[in-house]
């Protein structure tokens, strides 16, 4: 038996039946799971001229699962056109009993420059997560911390619940506590923190999920989300915000009834060098139109990755995403945008950037510099080796955040654009460490660093 030569092949309109699948190297993992993701099923037909492109596609489906580290398929002619595909996966490491460590503050770089590495900001404790907890993809996720936050989170989703492996939920549950709580932002777009010694705020969440994956690369999701907050009187009071929840009450229980659909097809899901995402969200907050915590939110974001001068291996992104919330007139905890999570533009870091309704945009031309690997002494299956790819990138991003005139703050209700170059280092399981040197427009530059991917 010989491997196909997919490019080369005289013939390359021959026919092949695919006569086996073969996975190897899942240890845990069930096998299913791998075959649900292959593009070509035991008894298709393909032409060896489609061949080449339909495993790359699989085995970016089966990568994208995040179990394995390493996915290959190799090909193998059978007699009478009979084609044979072996798929070698990696196992990653699933199960991680680790201490936890945390930062109150939005960002690394924030906890550095605005608070000194206060270590007393600092949340500690210890997680167990496991991301493959019954071999079918499904993550177990506990955590009990403490330190300027103190408690107990749980959450457990699977993705594939069903026979036919196309539908799922999750359910998560918890309860924190915390010395402080961010009750304004400044009108230099800093947040203002309310701090005591006991415990400034509670929330109590239990949340519960379905979702439904068509195809290959679209997903459905449902959740209903409860959480009840009960906060420090002071906090509701005209000292410092009277508006937070838009109610006299420091006390509340909040309802989101959320959906989500995306689509998402890239070679890396973790650091995609070509394919595309897009994903439409809407949350209903509260069983109200108006008043209160009441909101209707609606989101959408097209991400698309492609060569650039793929010679060169030289490849772009563009990112979009845009947000509207109604009524215009909201709570303060309603009204985040710019700078939570993964939604900021790259250089104004150290700024929150509220709004109801706001636009992003993000290009980037990155290349790969560096590709090496550095062995491990012991011997362990699931790291034999410690991979590491060096990236430089070059980009600029533009943004635009509505917010009423009673809310407003330098940043908002105006056009904003920051710039730069960096180096993206590339680890074990996509591990990413971003180290950025951004210009912003307000006349100000420097280096951020930015930590993705992991554990």
């Amino acid at each position: 038996m010989q491997p196909v030569i997919t490019e080369n092949t005289p013939d390359s309109n021959l026919v092949l039946k695919v006569k086996d699948i073969m996975v190897s190297g899942n240890k845990k993992t069930k096998t299913y799971i791998v075959l649900r993701e292959m593009l070509l099923k035991e008894g298709d037909t393909v032409s060896v001229k489609r061949l080449k492109e339909a495993l790359l596609q699989s085995r970016s489906l089966v990568y994208n699962l995040n179990l394995f580290s390493e996915v290959r398929i190799i090909p193998v002619l059978c007699e009478d056109s009979l084609l044979q595909l072996n798929v070698t996966v990696r196992e990653r490491w699933y199960l991680y009993p680790i201490p936890q460590f945390q930062l109150t503050d939005r960002n690394f770089n924030e906890w550095i420059k605005v608070y000194n590495a206060d270590f007393s900001r600092v949340v500690y404790g210890a997680k167990l997560i496991h991301y493959n907890l019954s071999g079918r993809g499904d993550q177990l996720k506990i955590y009990l911390l403490n330190g300027f936050t103190r408690g107990l989170t749980f959450s457990y989703s699977t993705p594939y619940s069903n026979p036919g492996l196309t539908e799922g939920f999750h359910v998560s549950a918890g309860f924190i506590q915390s010395h402080g709580i961010p009750y304004k932002t400044s009108i230099g777009n800093t947040l203002k923190w309310y701090k005591k010694d006991g415990y400034a705020i509670s929330n109590s969440r239990l949340g519960i999920g379905y979702s439904r994956k068509r195809g290959f690369y679209k997903r459905t999701s449902y959740a209903i989300n409860y959480q009840y907050i009960n906060a420090n009187d002071s906090l509701v009071m005209e000292k410092y915000n009277p508006g937070y929840f838009n109610s006299t009450k420091s006390h509340q229980s909040i309802v989101d009834f959320s959906f989500s659909y995306q689509y998402s097809k890239t070679d890396n899901i973790n650091y995609p060098r070509y394919g595309q995402v897009f994903t439409v969200a809407a949350t209903k907050r509260g069983f109200g139109w108006k008043g209160g915590v009441n909101m209707l939110s609606l989101s959408a974001s097209y991400n698309l990755y492609a060569p650039f001068i793929k010679p060169a291996g030289i490849y772009q992104s563009i990112q979009l995403f845009g947000s509207l919330k109604l009524p215009f007139e909201q709570p303060y905890i309603n009204q985040r945008l710019f700078g939570y999570g993964n939604v900021y533009l790259r250089g104004n870091e150290y700024y929150v950037i509220d709004g109801v309704a706001g636009l992003l945009a993000a290009y980037t031309l990155r290349k790969k510099l560096l590709d090496f690997k550095i062995n491990v002494p012991f011997h362990i299956r699931q790291v034999p080796y410690i991979p590491f790819k060096f990236y430089g990138k070059t980009y600029g991003d533009v943004g635009y955040s509505y917010l009423k005139p009673n809310w407003e703050a330098k940043l908002n209700n105006r056009m904003l654009y920051t710039y730069g170059f960096g180096i993206d280092v590339l680890s074990l399981y996509d591990v990413n460490v971003s180290m950025e040197y951004s210009f912003n427009q307000l006349g100000e530059n420097g280096l951020f660093l930015h930590l993705k991917g992991g554990f």
